[in-house]
């Protein structure tokens, strides 16, 4: 008799992981929400370049997140398989790769902030109060990578809610300081966008101690053995960037061709520098409840590979994949119908206004396609298969989407709406291609001795059935 797949526990499962994350990204994205409608109501010139700093931030993510992406492969995998020094040395690793990512990133903005400005715009206002705000805002790289890497192993080894406190903190403490400093309340100087920055150091490092304490509270083994950490042997550090290395490079060609994208945008009109300002922060609202299904499938795969049960894997795998996809086509659709107060109570008016929901509009079909392919992504990643995925993005980055955003927007000087539109014109045809990469099975690739068995063994039935 065929075993029934048990949905009702499965969405138990992907509930547990799913809603956390999706709630503390929902948070951070409420924060930033704040964050713009306080700034905007200084003026559209200090939103925009608050915006353009954010995509500095962005590409800073894109150096570190492959660490993150190499670290819960291998955190959930050595979790399944109950390898307790496994996942001390491959977080000791990650830790250490992120870290540098961070303070070289913290560097930059800090001591050279009028080149890294001059760079995404040629509005010389513009520019001058971002130098102002990347100044102070760089001190908090550090502590917004280490949370990163503190709640990637956190999520991985069955401790979901201690990043939401983190986040809940971090957000609280954001808004209020924003108040104050940005305002000059409390008997505090008004500081503009300085004030927000500074409001941005200190909440960051509050996650960072929030997170830190409630892990000791939990008598967490994992996030300070510190004796664990650092003792890599050369088969784990081979191990570790063989995997590493497609995700790293992903995520860093598609962070310069991001920039590259960015660098477009920062040359249009200061009504729609505004406008993608705003825009960037709506859109972390659906990268938010993506990011819960990607730890899902992080979780809910790794630990199913790592332990050797590779059908069940399967399984998971391509349901995670469309309910990612129903939750995104829910979201974009409320954000869409519901726009006028939201791009309105934004400080969006006017030019700012139209542009802003043509921007909707065109990411409410992308993102339904393009969360789709980041789940898959995610999912062969976690099952060991860093590369498909990977070379699918850098090869449509850099010869199809980039290409055609630079020439629409700085020679041929299309509008901001079409040029825009051309940044997803890759997202359907890789979606055909990963669909099938999907269900052919060939991403999954265990890093444990229990996951290698499991496969061998599923390899042998399925191909018993092909000859049936």
């Amino acid at each position: 008799m065929k075993n029934r797949f048990d949905w009702l526990d499965f969405i138990r499962k992907v509930a547990v992981i799913a809603i956390p994350v999706a709630l503390q990204n929902l948070l951070t994205t409420t924060g930033s929400m704040v964050d713009t409608m306080m700034i905007a109501s200084i003026g559209k010139t200090q939103v925009g370049a608050v915006g353009l700093c954010a995509q500095f931030s962005s590409l800073m993510f894109s150096g570190y997140w492959g660490f993150v992406g190499g670290g819960m492969l291998f955190f959930s995998q050595f979790y399944g398989a109950g390898d307790d020094e496994g996942i001390k040395k491959s977080y000791g690793l990650t830790v250490s790769c992120m870290m540098s990512v961070g303070l070289l990133f913290c560097v930059l903005a800090t001591c050279f902030p009028g080149f890294i400005m001059s760079l995404y715009t040629d509005k010389e206002s513009i520019r001058e109060v971002g130098i102002s705000y990347l100044k102070i805002a760089g001190f908090s790289y550090p502590f917004t990578v280490l949370s990163s890497a503190m709640a990637a192993l956190l999520r991985c080894t069955d401790r979901v809610k201690i990043p939401l406190y983190g986040a809940v903190a971090s957000v609280a403490t954001n808004i209020f300081l924003n108040w104050v400093f940005i305002f000059g309340n409390l008997g505090v100087a008004p500081m503009g966008v300085r004030g927000a920055a500074l409001a941005t150091v200190i909440a960051q490092a509050v996650s960072v101690a929030v997170i830190g304490v409630l892990a000791i509270k939990s008598r967490h083994k994992y996030i300070f053995a510190f004796r664990g950490h650092f003792k890599w042997d050369r088969e784990l550090f081979s191990s570790y960037f063989k995997k590493c290395s497609p995700i790293i490079a992903n995520e860093v060609f598609l962070g310069l061709g991001n920039m590259g994208i960015n660098v477009v945008l920062g040359r249009q009109p200061e009504e729609a520098i505004a406008a993608v300002a705003v825009f960037r922060t709506l859109e972390g609202l659906v990268i938010g409840f993506f990011a819960g299904f990607s730890n899902a499938s992080s979780v809910l795969v790794g630990t199913q590979v790592g332990a050797g049960n590779i059908d069940t894997a399967f399984k998971r795998a391509w349901r995670l994949v469309y309910m990612c996809q129903g939750v995104i086509g829910t979201v974009v659709a409320g954000l869409v119908l519901f726009h006028k107060p939201i791009l309105t109570v934004m400080g969006m008016s006017g030019e700012s206004f139209g542009i802003a929901f043509g921007f909707l509009c065109i990411y409410a079909v992308a993102a339904l396609i393009r969360m789709g392919n980041w789940t898959m992504n995610d999912t062969y990643r976690a099952a060991g298969d860093a590369a498909y995925g990977t070379i699918l993005e850098i090869v449509f980055m850099w010869l199809m989407v980039l290409p055609a955003v630079w020439l629409g927007g700085m020679v041929f000087k299309l509008p901001t709406l079409i040029v825009f539109g051309l940044c997803y014109i890759d997202e359907i045809i890789r979606y055909v291609m990963m669909q099938v990469h999907l269900w052919n099975g060939k991403w999954i690739k265990p890093v444990t001795p229990e996951g290698k068995r499991g496969l061998a063994e599923w390899n042998v039935k399925k191909l018993s059935k092909n000859i049936k």
